[in-house]
Order: structure tokens, then sequence, then C-alpha cells
């Protein structure tokens, strides 16, 4: 579906979860393992009740979800994370019986698949809703990120034919609030607490997902996301395009009283006249797609049997030209295929003798 900055989550395939150190990749790891829906679980011959964003199990259960072989880091993740207030989990000393849940678990596109089958996901296997905000816990407590939690910040921002951003219409941005949806290293790296030698880097390794695009002078930077929706791999649009709708958005707000640095005045920009250019983008493809099933159509109609150009195109192999009825000037039904198979035996027959 289509990610806009209206809707509070997003998705993300469960084979595809962030890589890296970081706390967002355990926590990434936790909600792919919840169950999505009430119901019994079965671990290890135990048989327990869960509900939606919940997991029950044992110390070796969690240490295989988190991919940790120690039993102190495992529960110290768990104890990192609560204190972030991303989950809550219990853990019964006499049965070594441990629970957690997600707090910020996303119930409304779970949808009637989720109502029959086992309530535990296959491994790799759909995909999770992350809210949108999920990150910005970590802003707020200016919290030094690590490489998973830059990934998954960037992919929660992610937006797709957004009217904000008429840059999304070429392919999936990463755009953060209503008027970022242009974006610059320092930008980037004073949010993650980074250096911008450290984000450049980042975006070097990542590039098969995030792709950087630089913008003429200190406008900034767009940054494509390749693999959101999560279906298919995204092709990425030309320069010339980026550049095409820059033009048409700086044209606009020519007039426009300038506040702050180039950079920020046009985000400013982009937010005010997208709405303007994505209509205007979707009536153009409209129009395309009208225009080619048109040409297509006459392509078909006019192989050689009824072309225009039939003459030059005919007479180089000893073929006089046919003059046939265009099909808009034919009273009464008439398909256009059939009329070209009869005229087509018709001109064999007289060829042939």
């Amino acid at each position: 579906m289509k990610c806009l900055m209206k809707y509070n989550w997003v998705k993300l395939r469960r084979d595809e979860l962030p890589g890296g150190k970081g706390i967002m990749n355990s926590w990434a790891r936790l909600v792919a393992h919840a169950a999505f829906r009430k119901g019994q679980a079965s671990y290890c011959g135990h048989i327990n009740s869960v509900s939606p964003g919940m997991w029950s199990g044992g110390i070796v259960g969690l240490k295989n979800i988190l991919g940790i072989k120690s039993r102190s880091q495992a529960l110290e993740t768990l104890k990192k994370l609560s204190k972030l207030g991303y989950l809550e989990y219990s853990l019964d000393e006499n049965t070594k019986k441990l629970t957690y849940t997600i707090t910020d678990w996303v119930i409304g596109c779970s949808g009637m698949a989720c109502a029959r089958g086992t309530v535990y996901a296959t491994n790799n296997h759909g995909f999770l809703c992350l809210p949108r905000n999920i990150t910005q816990r970590l802003i707020d407590q200016n919290y030094i990120f690590e490489e998973a939690d830059a990934w998954l910040d960037l992919w929660c921002h992610t937006v797709y034919e957004d009217p904000s951003n008429a840059f999304s219409f070429l392919a999936p941005s990463v755009q953060y609030g209503n008027g970022g949806a242009l974006l610059t290293l320092e930008k980037l790296g004073q949010r993650w607490h980074w250096e911008k030698t450290k984000v450049w880097r980042f975006f070097k390794k990542h590039g098969d997902i995030f792709a950087l695009y630089r913008l003429p002078g200190s406008f900034g930077c767009l940054i494509f996301n390749k693999r959101y929706p999560a279906d298919t791999l995204v092709s990425l649009p030309e320069q010339s395009a980026v550049l095409q709708i820059l033009s048409k958005i700086r044209t606009l707000g020519a007039d426009t009283n300038k506040r702050g640095n180039d950079h920020q005045h046009l985000n400013k920009l982009v937010a005010l006249y997208s709405r303007y250019i994505a209509a205007k983008l979707l009536s153009e493809e409209a129009e395309d797609r009208v225009a080619l099933f048109d040409r297509i159509t006459r392509a078909y109609i006019s192989l050689c049997w009824n072309c225009k150009n039939c003459e030059y195109d005919c007479l180089g192999n000893n073929h006089s030209p046919i003059n046939l009825q265009e099909t808009n000037k034919i009273r009464g039904p008439c398909c256009p295929v059939k009329m070209i198979e009869k005229e087509k035996e018709k001109f064999i027959y007289e060829q042939t003798g």
C-alpha cells in the first residue's frame, strides 16, 4: 500500500530485519517472534496463553531469538529495552518461565489472515508493522545511535506517493515530518550523534537499500528506499527527473519570501508546492498510459496490411499497395481483427491467382 505520513506505521519484512549492532536490532528480533493474535502458544512442550505482541518461553528461547549465547547478556538486553519503554517482561525464578510484551504493538494491520493458524509467525515469513515514531524515543533521550538504529530510523520514515513530497512519486523516499523531504549528512549526524564522515560511510555500506541523491548547491540530498514497499526492488529515478521536479518547485516558489538558509527554504517550498506537482505528475502518467494504449492498438491494427506507410514498406517486396477503409468510417459494429484477416485473405488470393 501507499505509505504516507498520515499512516502511523510502516511495513518491514521479517526476512530483512536491520543488521549490525544496535538496540533496535534486538527490538526488531523480539517483535518478529511475538504473537500476532490471542491464543495458546506451544513452547518446549509447555502450553502458554499469549496475547498480541506477547511471547512466552524460557531463557534458551530468548537467547535464540536475540542471537546471543550469554544468559546474562540476553537479560541485560531485556532490561535496557524495558528501561527505554519498548517492552515489559517478567521472569519466574521457580519455573524459569519468561514472558515479554511489546508496548508499541500495532494491531490495526493484522487483518483476517491472522485469525487462523498458529499464534506465532513463521520465521522469515510475512512482514511486521512498525510504528513510524519508534525511534523517536531514542532521539528524546539523546541516545547515541548504532548501525541498526540508524537503519531502522530511515526505514520508519520512508514515505511513498505522499502529497507533501513530490519526490516520493518517483520512488519511496525518506522524509522527517512534513518539512523534511530534503536532508543533509550534517542533519542526520546531529540526529544520530555521529560525525559526518560516519554518516557517509553508513550510506556507502547500505547503498543497496538507501540510495543517496545529491542536489545542487546547498539544497541537501534525497534518500530513496529501494526495498520499500516490501514486495519488489524499486527502480531508482534518473537524476534528470529529480532535477526537473526541483526546477518546477523553485519556479513556483520564486516569489516566496526566503526564511533561513537555502536548505530550509527549499524544504518549505517542497512541502508547499508538492501537492500541485504531484497532481501534475499523476495526470501526465494517466495521459501516458492512454497514449501508450492508443499506440499499441494502432500498431496492432496497422501491421503492414492497413498502415499509412504501406506503399513505402511493401512495394520493395513486389507487393501492390492496398486501399483499406478506415475502421472509424465503417458503419455498424465491426471487429478490426476479423476485418484485417479478411483483407489479408483477399490480398493473398489476388496475388496468387
